[in-house]
């Protein structure tokens, strides 16, 4: 896996993290996977809540760490919002039957992607998230398809605050 380029983002509180997740928003298009990686607690689920907030979804926003996959139908776009958190074994992804939903129409979020291994499909982002004892949280970007690129470009160089909206 090649990447194109990288940008680095602070967000030192989670109003920042949803304004992430609203800018990566306005340059989402259907078939774009994002893989979100990171420890617990670091705000994969709240950056999950800013994309679709940025989408426009005003519904609840919960990880789906229990039930594996949550679909989210705004206007005529598809997001699954997949948790592989609770994966013992790769191939625990491939008896799910998730394979047909990465087709190039859907928009995928991929919490904890590293517990399918090798199965699933190469992300257009991949989105680590760290604690930072001065910082907050620190977002790291990359771009792996020209697709991810393009999405990449779109981002501001600053991350600024936003108002705090329900979960």
């Amino acid at each position: 896996m090649s990447i194109a380029s990288s940008r680095q983002f602070d967000l030192p509180d989670e109003p920042a993290t949803l304004a992430l997740g609203a800018a990566i928003a306005r340059g989402l298009q259907a078939g774009v996977c994002i893989h979100l990686t990171g420890d617990l607690g670091t705000g994969k689920t709240t950056l999950s809540r800013g994309i679709l907030r940025g989408l426009g979804f005003e519904g609840r926003v919960k990880s789906p760490t229990y039930t594996l996959v949550e679909l989210y139908v705004i206007s005529k776009l598809h997001l699954y919002h997949f948790d592989f958190y609770r994966f013992n074994d790769p191939e625990e992804w491939n008896d799910a039957g998730f394979r047909d939903l990465f087709n190039g129409t859907n928009i995928c979020l991929v919490e904890w992607p590293e517990k399918a291994g090798d199965l699933l499909p190469l992300p257009d982002l991949k989105i680590q998230l760290e604690t930072s004892p001065s910082m907050g949280r620190i977002a790291t970007i990359q771009a792996y398809s020209p697709r991810g690129q393009s999405l990449l470009q779109t981002l501001p160089s600053v991350i600024s605050n936003a108002p705090a909206s329900n979960a």
